[in-house]
Formats: C-alpha cells, structure tokens, sequence
C-alpha cells in the first residue's frame, strides 16, 4: 500500500484512503464540506458551553479513514523516536498516563490555551502537511486534506480527524517547550490545550515570571494564547490537580467527584433514575464515572498474582471506591438489567442459543425479533463474564463455577455481601428481570449440575422433572433437556448427527477438551460453523430449553 507522503494528486489521495473518486469531488465540490456539519452546545464541568460541529455520516467516514491514515503516519514515525510530552488522542496515553509525571511534586504549574482547536485555521493546516519534513505533499494534497479537516475556515471540536491533526501540528511545539523546561529542570507534558509543568526544585518560586515570560513567548510565536484564568502554581501542602486528577503522593480522582458519585448511585438505587448536571442520566453513564474512579488502581490489582492469598482474600481488603463499585455492577447486571439474562456455562453456548434463536426466529417473538433489514433483535441478553466481573464479583470467565459464584450474589454464602437482599430493601422497585443460569443436565457427583443443586440445597425432583426451577428472587436454574433419556447429556447433544459428524478441511467434531488436533476440531471452531450456517441446521432439540426461557419471562413479567 502507498503511504501517504507518496501521494501526489488528489485522485491518488482519495485511492489512498479507497473512497470513489467521483464521491470525494462530489462531496469537495458539490455538496461542499461547510454544508456537512451539524451544531450543539454541551455544558463545560468548569460552567460555560462548548459548541460542537459534528460531520454528517458520509463526511464523517471520510474523516475517520485519513485519521486513521495520519495515526498509521504518526505510529511509523515514532517507530524510529516517540516522545512522551503528549498524552491526548494516543493508544495507549490517557490523563492518568499524564498526571503520573508530575505526581508527588514541590511545584505544579498549569497552563490551559485558549480557543485551542480554533487556533488551527485552513492555512495552518495546508501549510503543515507541505512544508513538513516527514511528509512534504504536493500543495494539490494539502488542499484536499485542509478542505475535509476543516469547517468555516478551522479545524472543528467534533471531527474524528481533527485531534491527531492538532497533534501533528503540536509536535514541534511540544519539543520547543520541553526545551525551555529542561532548563529550569522542569517536567512537561501536554493533554489537548492542557499544559502541565512540574518540578521539585525549591528556586522555582524566584524564576516562575522569567520562565513564564519564556513559555508564553514560545506559545505566541506558535499562534496561542494562554487563558489567565486557568493558569495557576499549585503547591505541595495544598491539592495539586492535574487534568482533573489529584496528584500530591498518588494519582487518584478528587473526592468530592467520587462522593457526588455515590449519591448518585444511592438515588438511582432508591429512585430509579438520578441526574448528573442537573439532566437525568443513564446507568451507563453512572458505569463510565464508577469506572474511571475505579481504573487507577484496578490495573494495579488486576496484576496481583491469582494464585496467592491476597488476591483470593481481596474483597476483605476492597477500598470503599470498589465496594461501591461492586454494588453498582450487581445492580446493573442482575438486578436492573433490561432484559432477561442468560447465563451459560461457557461462551460457546451462547453462539449456540442465538443461532437456534435465529432459526426458529418466528415461534419465540417474545425472544427474538427479525427486523426488515433482516438483522435480528434479541429481547433477551447474554452475560459477557469480563475480567471486571471475575475481579469485583469473582465470576469466572469460563466454566460453571461463575454459576455457583453468581449464586453467592443472591445468598448469603461466599465472600461477596448479598446484594440482592440489600436493594430488595432500599429500593421502591423489584428486580427488572429474571436472571437464568444454563446448566448441562450431568447430575452425576462431581459435576457442575450436581455442585449447584448440594450447593443451594435445591429440589433435584422438580429439576428432573421441570429441568428449571426458581432458586431465589428473580434468579433461575435451567438445565438442557435430555436427549433420547440418557443419564446424562450436554448442549452439544441437542444438535443432530449430520450436524456432529459434519467435517472440517478433513477434521471431525471433539468435544472432549483432549483431543488430536491433526484429527479433530474442537468446541470453538464448531459454535463457529454453527453460527455461519444456523439458517440449515436442524434445532428441534433446542426448542425445549428455548420453551422455558419463553415460560420463565412470561412468568416473571405476571
């Protein structure tokens, strides 16, 4: 594939990032690209609006492939030689990466630039891409480039490709800064139009105006301004904040954002629905500010070896943050989940039940819709067990003994609180929906079926018998009907011969987890076949366990 400095017209730019010739002229010189925006305003945190131009859909598309194409340039680049002053924008950098590098500092000084992305106007923009070393494009290019990137004569706050451009651009910036710095035995690092200098130097107090005077001067000469207003010096006996997270020993989140949270929480809880800004919220957002509490120190636990006593004894040592957060995702998955919740043993029989689904799409409607595109909607959902899960909830990602630690969530067994009693008592509503754990009907000692029904002390009979039974609140047991009346028998046992002795580039079908694979193809490869050919397979045998689904969410909703 040619890269993009090779490129020399503006047909060859548009083969570049495999858009039609015709449509990019079209949408240049037709339609025109100030014509291929929308506007809103959004309410800053600091007060104020921010006005955002988003591109329409087809624009959009074009943006997002040359910003894919620019942070391919950028990655190639930095394969030689990659800095670390700029932390916005870039896999694998974030505020948190930011803020690290000036933790535990004497002095914290930071700088915010005023109007950042209208400083970059068309010209700008068309002079960086000709007259850059590494790129150096035709002047036809450049145009063409400046044209889709820009609206009204700037780079707009809510174009994908507008952030790595700002990047580009800043990088000589960047580098001219950290000079100045080096001087004062100063850190920098830059996040969008946040700029942040630290240092433990005790003379810095003396040389703060001299070295400000040099930094301005350099943001001028780039075509910035610095808003007054955001600037200040923090010291170490105060909080010292960095792209809004506090940084005096560890990088951590301000405390009043995690309590307003919680609040949060607690009235969502007790009300059903809470406000952030003053504007009702969805419980996503409500996950999103649990999350980044959260991410810090998360990764930190996450790398705390599984084997050792620690980390099987973590909950006992959870911080109040994580307790929160493991209320919130119990909450979230099984208490006000929007729909009925499948939970299987392991992720292949989920591929399994969606593509019975969608064969016997029209006697289930309550299950499963077609639209008219001929997409599906399920009205149910499945559980996808997550390292967040396994770490705050202790549900594993395979296997049945997440099951057995779902079920803990509902009693009052295990190490985890039982949250179902807990918002059973503060909240004004029941449970959204049932939750349905899937078992395979192996009842023999050892097995995971057996396990459970000792475990919870459940009824065997009516399990034989109903294969589902209610264990508590609005969770359910299931197991996978029996074949021909074996003793025993799996999901894998619900499809026909002709589908179980179906053969793969000469390979057969293994369940069993040993197996030759120069013979035999095992359970990952088959819930694939299944899924790419559902439309010819025969599931009369999933239609028992599918029933029940069916009966338990009629039930529940009486």
């Amino acid at each position: 594939m040619k890269e993009l400095h090779n490129v020399k017209t503006r047909n060859e730019f548009a083969d570049f990032l495999k858009i039609p010739r015709k449509k990019l002229s079209y949408i240049l010189y037709i339609k025109k690209v100030n014509n291929l925006y929308h506007s809103f305003e959004i309410y800053k945190k600091s007060g104020g609006i921010r006005k955002i131009n988003a591109p329409t859909v087809e624009l959009k598309d074009i943006q997002q492939k040359l910003a894919k194409a620019l942070y391919k340039h950028q990655a190639d680049k930095w394969n030689k030689k990659r800095n670390n002053l700029s932390h916005a924008f870039e896999k694998k950098k974030s505020i948190i990466t930011n803020a690290k590098i000036h933790r535990n500092k004497r002095f914290v000084l930071n700088i915010d630039l005023e109007n950042f992305f209208e400083s970059f106007n068309f010209g700008r923009v068309r002079g960086f891409f000709i007259k850059n070393n590494h790129l150096l494009l035709p002047n036809e290019v450049a145009t063409v480039i400046a044209q889709l990137s820009c609206y009204q004569g700037k780079l707009p706050q809510g174009a994908p490709s507008s952030p790595i451009i700002t990047n580009l651009i800043c990088e000589i910036l960047d580098l001219r800064l950290l000079k100045i710095a080096r001087r004062y035995k100063v850190d920098y690092t830059r996040y969008a139009d946040d700029l942040t200098f630290s240092t433990n130097k005790n003379s810095f107090l003396e040389q703060e105006t001299r070295f400000l005077e040099e930094i301005s001067k350099e943001l001028k000469r780039s075509g910035f301004e610095i808003n007054e207003k955001k600037t200040r010096l923090q010291f170490k006996d105060s909080r010292q904040v960095v792209t809004g997270l506090v940084v005096n020993k560890k990088v951590n989140v301000k405390r009043d954002y995690y309590k307003n949270t919680r609040a949060m929480a607690h009235t969502l809880y007790t009300q059903g629905k809470f406000e952030i800004d003053g504007e009702e919220a969805t419980i996503d957002q409500l996950e999103g500010r649990f999350s980044f509490i959260n991410q810090l120190d998360w990764s930190n636990n996450m790398k705390i070896n599984r084997n050792n006593k620690d980390y099987k004894n973590r909950f006992a040592s959870f911080k109040s943050s994580e307790r929160e957060y493991q209320k919130f995702l119990f909450y979230k998955y099984f208490y006000a989940n929007s729909k009925p919740l499948i939970i299987t043993e392991g992720k292949t029989d989920i591929a399994y039940l969606k593509s019975a689904l969608k064969n016997l799409y029209s006697e289930y409607p309550d299950l499963i819709t077609k639209k008219n595109d001929g997409t599906f909607e399920f009205k149910i959902s499945f559980l996808k067990k997550s390292k967040r899960l396994n770490y705050f909830l202790d549900i594993n990602k395979d296997g049945a003994e997440g099951l057995k630690k779902i079920y803990n969530l509902f009693c009052e067994k295990g190490d985890v609180r039982n949250y179902s009693k807990y918002f059973n008592k503060i909240s004004d509503t029941f449970p959204n929906n049932p939750v349905i754990l899937v078992y395979d009907n192996e009842p023999s000692n050892g097995k995971p079926l057996n396990q459970i029904i000792n475990y919870a002390g459940l009824e065997r009979e009516t399990i034989r018998d109903k294969l589902m039974i209610t264990i508590v609140d609005n969770l359910y047991l299931l197991t996978v009907p029996p074949v021909n009346e074996p003793s025993e028998s799996d999901i894998e046992d619900l499809f026909d011969i002709k589908t179980l002795e179906h053969k793969i580039n000469g390979k057969t079908f293994n369940k069993n987890n040993e197996m030759d694979p120069t013979k035999h193809y095992g359970k990952e490869r088959f819930s694939q076949f299944i899924s790419e050919n559902y439309c010819d397979i025969n599931f009369d045998n999933f239609k028992h366990i599918l029933n029940n689904i069916s009966d338990i969410v009629k039930e529940y909703k009486k």
